[in-house]
């Protein structure tokens, strides 16, 4: 729903895990909302994400200086805060959509943008069905982000490619490291990865190894199940042959019963099995069935906030979808997100396209048969293709003292307007 008549102010929030280069999508929000004053007044940050919205907590981003917004592009983690929270349904929850209007009509916001995953993308369809259900105008555009990459329709996801360059390094500098010491000491080492349901990230680690590169690595995909016999015959085999081995694995992977290995009966905020710690558990049956001397580490927090080695491919899609966001919203589009549309590989183009939110929300993009190897632990030429441009060129935060330059932001907070509180 297009507004003529009246400037209004925006909203902008960041939802779920952060990633090393969300801020670079705020930045193209923010810098491109600002480059029109004429039809949105001011962008209004969310603290803590939508829970921002619904106690009325907002971030005035007009206050900060436009050098800070612009150093957010190379500053990672969330600026304004994030959170796991997901709306429920208008029936079963009606009182927190009422309080949403009451924030949004208080402060004059008619944009709605929400930098998340596919749960964010659901809270953002919820809200874009407002000016229907609740009879206020607001346009709501999804802003894609997610390390796992497991959005639909984007080619894919900003976050992600930073990620699979993170875990590409790591696993060859690992391997090296394994490589120079396995005669006397050891032979085994297993990184455990993010990615509950899709293996993109485990999958990344497979690029470690190349024509030029000859390193052992085996992969524990989510969507293949783990066969403990065939997979020692494995490890053994590349001992063997190459006197050591590197084992990416997934948080997500599943033994026959279906159920994570990493399991241990906990949810997170989404009614998701909240998981983390496979390593260890791969590591003792490796010990168990092999002897072999063995280390494990996890990636955990360290592969989404490592702006310091940033795919600068991820970086440029990720500020292009948030100046995309603004661009649609300013078109009259509402309830969409805007996409990754690649043209081709070699050279690596691609374009911005746009999706229905109706068909992404609640979706994952699961790791294409075809891109997983036929013994089931590996990637194939074809997922390389798809993987290689995603991690390709450098774009490195300023340094000082010897560390990365990033910025805090002074977060100034907008004056409340309503009298009552809420508590989500």
């Amino acid at each position: 729903m297009n507004r003529n008549d009246k400037p209004m102010n925006a909203f902008y929030a960041q939802s779920g895990g952060v990633t090393a280069v969300i801020n670079a999508s705020a930045a193209g929000v923010i810098e491109t909302a600002r480059r029109h004053r004429d039809r949105i007044r001011k962008v209004y940050a969310g603290r803590s994400g939508i829970i921002g919205a619904l106690t009325e907590d907002l971030i005035d981003t007009s206050r900060e200086p436009i050098a800070n917004i612009r150093k957010l592009r190379h500053t990672p983690s969330g600026a304004f805060g994030s959170c796991r929270y997901k709306l429920k349904s208008l029936e079963e929850n009606r009182r927190e959509y009422e309080r949403l209007i009451e924030v949004f009509s208080a402060h004059d916001i008619g944009y709605f943008f929400y930098n998340g995953g596919g749960d964010s993308a659901d809270t953002c369809l919820k809200i874009s069905q407002l000016s229907k259900r609740l009879g206020y105008p607001i346009q709501a555009i999804h802003v894609p982000k997610t390390v796992d990459n497991d959005l639909p329709i984007t080619d894919n996801c900003p976050g992600f490619g930073s990620v699979a360059k993170y875990v590409a390094v790591s696993t060859r500098e690992a391997s090296f490291d394994v490589a120079s010491m396995c005669k006397t000491s050891t032979k085994v080492f297993v990184l455990e990865v993010m990615g509950r349901h899709a293996g993109w990230i485990a999958a990344a680690g497979g690029l470690a190894a190349d024509e030029n590169t000859d390193l052992p690595v085996l992969i524990l995909f989510p969507e293949v199940t783990f066969n403990r016999r065939r997979f020692m015959a494995e490890v053994k085999r590349m001992v063997r042959n190459y006197g050591y081995v590197s084992v990416v694995v997934s948080e997500g992977v599943r033994g026959r019963g279906g159920k994570f290995l990493s399991d241990q009966g906990l949810v997170d905020a989404f009614g998701h099995a909240q998981l983390g710690g496979v390593a260890p558990v791969i590591a003792n049956m490796i010990k168990q069935d092999t002897g072999f001397k063995y280390h494990w580490g996890v990636a955990d927090y360290m592969q989404r906030s490592a702006r310091h080695i940033a795919s600068r491919t991820d970086v440029e899609q990720a500020f292009a979808l948030g100046r995309a966001a603004v661009e649609l919203a300013l078109a009259g589009r509402n309830s969409v997100m805007p996409t990754v549309k690649r043209i081709s590989n070699r050279p690596y183009r691609w374009k911005i396209g746009s999706a229905p939110l109706g068909r992404v929300a609640n979706v994952e993009k699961m790791m294409p048969a075809s891109f997983i190897s036929k013994d089931g632990f590996g990637i194939t030429k074809r997922c390389r293709n798809y993987l290689q441009p995603l991690i390709m060129g450098e774009d490195y935060p300023p340094y000082r003292d010897g560390l990365p330059d990033y910025v805090s932001l002074r977060n100034v907070p907008v004056k409340k307007k309503l009298a009552t509180g809420f508590r989500p």
